[in-house]
């Protein structure tokens, strides 16, 4: 009797481990399920496992909930289920009465398989899924109570997939009551950076640092601002309050202010009072506004001296003021210790659309600073630096070289433009002239022209010093001729002012620096009649021309001169000598032997 050898029938299962945590995963389009190769024993069998499996069951990432509806058996009986049923709640659903693409869940489709319509389902329409993976290999028989399934990754494996159910990928946590005992701090909890932050309050800086707001305290009111320096804003130049001082910064600015009624706006305008620039005092540091009644912390504004307040008389608004000028006295982090204002005032005249041009201007300096650190800044040291002002002299007063400058109705203003080193400029006003004779007249036009007091010498170099008059160059002027008239009654007067000047480099061409090298005045004029002009447009110009001459360049560097051997060109004579009676060889590497050769020598 012949029995035949048991055979081992090698059964692979397999187990859902406890250690696997199933996740979800967008599936990619290319994703092929297949449910006919599970083989006629996947619906029974027993579930077993082996301990020699190599292949640990897995999540493989590609395999999730966007492949085709498809049923699959969940149980050994037939019963079917669709593994990604549509939800009850449709969020992608937002169009009503129409279907809105790849929206699985919209019932406006009315679509039973979605799947075979849409390329893909949009997130939210169907609920999500998790499924553990296993190389289709090892799998020969299954039983699992989960739904299985089949699918291609991306590289074309076929990989045995499980449904499983996790009911956490569908369902939010219970939500929690809130109150109005729990709401900050669930709000606090769970809340990001607020669009409101709450006031948190930091304690002010113990010193100034360069560029900082002035901080001012008004006692009678009990209030903190800043020092402000108004500036012109616009075209117009229109004076804007919202500009605060910076701590060391000096600096000086120019607006224009214009009144409807300067009637009303003289005694009641503020800006045009002084008094309004000094009823106030500066902290010393910052740290002061930790204890305001500390008047130690606390600096007066000191007027330098008296200015009256504005007075309406007849139609004119007396002592308005047109120039404030601050100055503030500093010690290092010890703050601000002395501050004093002066005041410039002109009288306006009541008509309609009067305005007004006011100057405001900053100057700092150290405690520690003597009389010779208090003159004028330079323009370069000692070159002049382009933008920088353009330094003359008066007797020994130094200062800056100006331009007529208007007022905002075109009227030629008390102010003046500075003139810029390098910088060709032209400006322009209107001069209202007043009865009185041809002599006194063409003094008062050259006057406004050149400006008060009259230039007499400019400064060689930026850092000239007023006492040292060789560091100076006298100005050359050219007036009108007043014989120059056909016209008994008529009066020879300036009206354009030309400041020609002449500059150059010196000094090295690595460091070169700017010296002037002259000026000159040049006057227009024209004849008037005494009684038949008013008003007499007026300008003045600024030119500067560069003179510097260029040196020759240096010369070149010395040309090698090449010494060859009397016999260097022998072995190359030899060569062609048998070249010219043998063609054996070849002349073309010699050719190109010469012509390196050339190359280097040249």
């Amino acid at each position: 009797m012949c029995t035949s050898p048991p055979v081992l029938l090698q059964v692979f299962f397999l187990m859902i481990l406890e250690g696997v945590r199933p996740q979800p995963s967008p599936s990619p389009s290319g994703s092929v399920s297949t449910s006919s190769d599970l083989g006629p024993g996947m619906q029974g069998g027993t579930l077993q496992s082996s301990s020699e499996w190599p292949g640990t069951a897995r999540a493989v990432p590609g395999i999730s909930t966007v492949g085709p509806t498809v049923a699959t058996p969940s149980t050994p009986e037939n019963k079917t289920m669709d593994l990604f049923p549509a939800l009850p709640i449709c969020v992608c659903d937002l169009t009503p009465g129409t279907c809105d693409i790849n929206c699985c869940c919209d019932r406006d489709c009315y679509l039973i398989h979605p799947r075979t319509v849409f390329s893909f389902c949009l997130p939210g329409s169907v609920r999500s899924s998790s499924w553990v993976c296993v190389d289709n290999s090892l799998i020969f028989r299954s039983n699992s109570p989960f739904p299985s399934r089949i699918f291609r990754d991306l590289n074309g494996i076929r990989q045995f997939c499980v449904h499983v159910n996790n009911s956490k990928l569908n369902y939010f946590q219970e939500l929690q009551k809130v109150n109005a005992s729990n709401f900050q701090a669930l709000a606090t909890e769970f809340g990001g950076k607020s669009f409101t932050p709450t006031f948190q309050a930091e304690p002010p800086p113990p010193f100034y640092r360069a560029g900082d707001p002035i901080l001012t305290y008004f006692s009678e009111w009990s209030l903190i601002g800043f020092l402000k320096q108004p500036a012109g804003l616009g075209a117009g130049g229109l004076c804007t309050e919202s500009n605060p001082a910076g701590f060391l910064e000096s600096r000086s600015t120019t607006c224009a202010r214009f009144f409807k009624n300067l009637a009303n706006s003289c005694t009641l305008d503020p800006a045009l009072n002084a008094a309004s620039y000094y009823n106030f005092t500066v902290l010393k540091v910052p740290g002061g506004m930790t204890d305001l009644q500390n008047v130690k912390f606390q600096v007066p504004v000191t007027p330098v001296s008296q200015a009256g307040s504005p007075l309406l008389a007849g139609n004119t608004c007396q002592n308005v003021v047109s120039q404030v000028t601050y100055e503030i006295e500093t010690n290092g982090t010890f703050g601000i210790q002395k501050v004093s204002v002066g005041f410039g005032q002109a009288n306006l005249t009541v008509e309609p659309g009067a305005s007004l041009q006011q100057h405001f201007i900053i100057r700092f300096r150290a405690s520690q600073s003597t009389a010779a650190s208090l003159r004028a800044p330079r323009s370069g040291n000692p070159g002049y630096i382009v933008g920088k002002p353009f330094l003359a002299l008066t007797g020994d007063v130094s200062h800056s070289m100006t331009l007529l400058q208007s007022q905002g109705d075109g009227t030629c203003s008390v102010r003046r433009h500075e003139v810029q080193f390098g910088v060709n400029a032209m400006s322009g006003c209107k001069l209202r002239l007043k009865k009185m004779g041809c002599r006194h007249l063409q003094q008062e036009m050259y006057q406004t022209l050149h400006g008060r007091p009259r230039p007499e010498h400019v400064a060689i170099f930026g850092n000239a010093d007023p006492a040292q008059k060789g560091e100076w160059t006298r100005i050359l002027s050219r007036n009108c001729s007043v014989s120059a008239t056909h016209c008994a009654s008529c009066c020879v007067i300036p009206v354009s002012l030309e400041i020609q000047v002449l500059w150059a480099y010196v000094g090295l061409q690595s460091n070169p620096q700017a010296h002037v090298s002259g000026t000159r005045f040049l006057y227009q004029c024209q004849s008037i009649k005494d009684s038949k002009v008013t008003e007499v447009p007026l300008t003045t110009i600024v030119t500067f021309v560069d003179i510097t001459q260029k040196p020759e360049p240096p010369r070149g560097q010395p040309r090698i001169d090449w010494k060859l051997p009397f016999d260097f060109f022998f072995p190359f004579k030899v060569a062609f000598s048998k070249g010219a009676h043998s063609q054996k060889g070849s002349v073309f590497p010699i050719l190109i032997l010469c012509f390196l050769l050339l190359g280097v020598l040249s």
